[in-house]
């Protein structure tokens, strides 16, 4: 993503998510009307990543109690992350962290907290003009891998990856990609650009959409 596009959209501006969580359903509009800078690595469709066959996962464990996020670590990317609170824009997108601050992520305040009961929702650039953003490779993620969020009650909340998916704009369903997958548990989702950059639109044409799980507790 460029500074310059952040007078055309924000990241991830419109994003059904955030007013799913707002009890509103954006049906129809454009909800990942993204623009960026140089191309991101994610490529394909929601077939082309996600869960191989016969992945054996481990069972989810009880929710947390209420705690805010303040680090995530995605060992098999080699991330460590700030995690920042964020809102929304005047547009009612999730407003991300500065363009300057590419290596910090963002976490939709008025959402679930990660590791408590709900969907939490957590945003990262995937690049700037001249180099990587902090979830880059987000998309090479597989299925089992580990996700921690460290959090201010001294937990570290641990997910299981249960799911990749590259999402095309024009097949974009918020229900199903940002609804949760099972009542009860503490889900996670990561979220950022992906598929091609299309130098016309400035817009890449997919979203990369982590879905995750918890399934353990450290400290």
């Amino acid at each position: 993503m460029s500074d310059r596009e952040r007078s055309s959209g924000r990241f991830l501006t419109g994003l059904a998510w955030a007013v799913l969580l707002l009890g509103l359903w954006l049906w129809g509009r454009e909800v990942t009307d993204v623009r960026h800078g140089i191309s991101a690595p994610a490529t394909g469709d929601m077939a082309a990543v996600g869960r191989p066959p016969d992945a054996e996962l481990p069972p989810a464990v009880k929710p947390l109690g209420q705690a805010l996020p303040q680090r995530i670590d995605i060992p098999d990317l080699g991330v460590q992350a700030p995690v920042v609170a964020r809102g929304l824009d005047t547009e009612g997108g999730v407003d991300p962290p500065p363009f300057d601050q590419a290596g910090v992520v963002g976490w939709y305040a008025d959402g679930a907290k990660p590791g408590a009961r709900g969907t939490a929702l957590l945003v990262g650039h995937v690049d700037t003009e001249t180099r990587p953003a902090v979830f880059y490779k987000l998309s090479t993620l597989k299925a089992g891998e580990t996700v921690r969020v460290v959090r201010d009650d001294g937990k570290v909340a641990e997910f299981t990856v249960d799911d990749v998916e590259v999402v095309q704009r024009d097949r974009f369903d918020a229900r199903q990609v940002y609804g949760p997958r099972q009542p009860d548990r503490a889900e996670l989702r990561l979220i950022t650009c992906g598929g091609t950059f299309d130098r016309v639109s400035r817009s890449y044409t997919a979203n990369v959409i982590v879905s995750a799980y918890l399934t353990g507790t450290g400290v």
